[in-house]
C-alpha cells in the first residue's frame, strides 16, 4: 500500500492473498496502519479505542472511519503472550443443538484436541444477526483459527476477517469466493438432486416444506428450479407449493405444514422436507390422515439423522458426511497455523440420497 498517498477518500488496497494465508500477526492490519490512514499517531488510535472521551470529536471520527475502512479489530491479547500462538480456535455456528450438525462439531472438537488446540463455540442463531458482534469479539482475542458455518457474511465481517489475517475455514456450504478456505457442499445441488430423484420415481405433483434459514431456502430454490426444468411445476401450478416453517423446524412444523399443503393441494404426491425432523412430522401427519406412504405420497428428508432408518416407513433422505467436514476443516487450520501447505482451499464434500421406504 502506498502510505504517502493513502487517504480516507482513496480506495483501500486489499490485503495480498499470501498475507491472508500466513499465520496470525504476520500479515494483518495493525494499529499503525489505521494511524497512517487517519493521519494520527498510533497512540491516538489506542486512545480512541480505550478512552474515546480523551480525544476530540474530529479525531474520533477520523480514526473510527479508518477502523471501519480497514476492518481493524484491536488485539486484546497484544503484549500478553510469550508466543505467537494462542492454541485457541473459535467456531461460529448457528446453534450447537441442531442434530444435523452434531457429528461435525464432535469431529472438530476431537481433531483440534488431538492437535493440542482448544475449541470454543459461539452461537449466532439461524438468522445470523449476531455474527458481526460475535466475530468482533472473537477476532479481538486473536485465535489461531476461525471456523464459520455458511458463506454469507456481512461486508464488515469479511473486511475484519481479511484484515486480521487469521486462518478461516467456512463449512457446510459452497461458494467460488471463500474468505480463505472452505469445506462444504452445494445446497442448491441438493435440492435439484431430490427433484430429479422424485421425478425418476414417477412423482409429478411435488412440493417442498422448508425452514426459513438461508441454506434451507437455497435447497428449496434448487428443488423448484429443477422441478420446473423437468416440467413438474407446470403440471401442478405455475409455481410449486412451498411451505415455510420457522428455522430450524420441528416435528410439529412438519405436521402442520403437510396438513396445510394438502388442504390447498390434495393432489400432491411427493414432498421434500428441509430436515429429517420436519419429514418425520410429515410422515406422522400422513399416517394420521390415512395417506399411504409411499403409495400415494413420497416423503424425502435431509440430514440422515440417527432415527431416519427406524421411522415407519423408513425415511428416504439426503446424507452429508458431517464428520469428514469437521476433520478436514480442523486439519486445514492446523496445517495453516503450522506453516504447512494446504492442497486446494475449496473442498466439495458432496452428498448422497439414501433411498429407503418413504419415497
Amino acid at each position: 500500500m502506498n502510505e504517502k498517498n493513502l487517504t480516507l477518500d482513496s480506495p483501500l488496497a486489499p490485503v495480498p492473498a499470501e498475507g491472508r494465508r500466513r499465520r496470525r500477526g504476520t500479515g494483518g492490519i495493525r494499529i499503525r496502519d489505521v494511524a497512517k490512514l487517519a493521519g494520527v499517531a498510533p497512540i491516538t488510535v489506542s486512545r480512541v479505542i480505550n478512552a474515546p472521551e480523551s480525544v476530540s470529536a474530529d479525531t474520533l471520527r477520523r480514526v473510527r472511519e479508518a477502523i471501519d475502512r480497514t476492518g481493524y479489530v484491536p488485539n486484546m491479547l497484544a503484549g500478553g503472550l510469550a508466543s505467537n500462538s494462542t492454541r485457541f480456535i473459535a467456531a461460529v455456528v448457528p446453534t450447537i443443538a441442531a442434530p444435523v450438525f452434531q457429528k461435525t462439531w464432535e469431529a472438530l472438537t476431537e481433531t483440534f484436541a488431538e492437535g493440542g488446540y482448544h475449541l470454543t463455540f459461539g452461537q449466532t442463531g439461524y438468522g445470523g444477526g449476531r455474527e458481526d458482534q460475535l466475530l468482533e469479539a472473537v477476532i479481538a482475542r486473536r485465535p489461531d483459527g476461525i471456523v464459520l458455518t455458511g458463506v454469507t457474511h456481512s461486508p464488515l465481517s469479511r473486511r475484519r476477517l481479511l484484515a486480521a489475517a487469521i486462518p478461516v475455514v467456512e463449512i457446510w456450504d459452497l461458494t467460488p469466493t471463500p474468505i480463505d478456505m472452505l469445506v462444504g457442499f452445494s445446497h442448491v445441488n441438493v435440492g435439484a438432486a431430490v427433484a430429479e430423484y422424485l421425478h425418476a420415481k414417477g412423482r409429478r405433483r411435488i412440493a417442498v416444506i422448508t425452514a426459513g434459514d438461508e441454506r434451507a431456502r437455497r435447497r428449496a430454490t434448487g428443488f423448484t428450479v429443477a422441478a420446473t426444468r423437468l416440467g413438474i411445476a407446470t403440471a401442478l401450478a405455475p409455481e410449486l407449493p412451498i411451505f415455510l416453517a420457522p428455522a430450524a423446524g420441528t416435528l410439529g412444523d412438519g405436521r402442520r405444514a403437510l396438513g396445510g399443503l394438502l388442504s390447498r393441494h390434495p393432489e400432491i404426491d411427493g414432498v421434500f422436507c428441509s430436515s429429517d425432523m420436519i419429514a418425520l412430522g410429515a410422515l406422522i401427519e400422513a399416517q394420521a390422515r390415512g395417506i399411504p406412504v409411499p403409495g400415494k405420497l413420497a416423503v424425502v428428508g435431509y440430514g440422515d439423522l440417527n432415527f431416519a432408518g427406524d421411522t415407519f416407513p423408513s425415511l428416504t433422505t439426503v446424507s452429508v458426511d458431517g464428520p469428514a467436514i469437521g476433520r478436514l476443516a480442523a486439519g486445514r487450520i492446523i496445517d495453516r497455523v503450522l506453516g504447512r501447505s494446504v492442497a486446494g482451499p475449496v473442498v466439495d464434500i458432496g452428498f448422497s440420497i439414501i433411498e429407503r421406504k418413504s419415497g
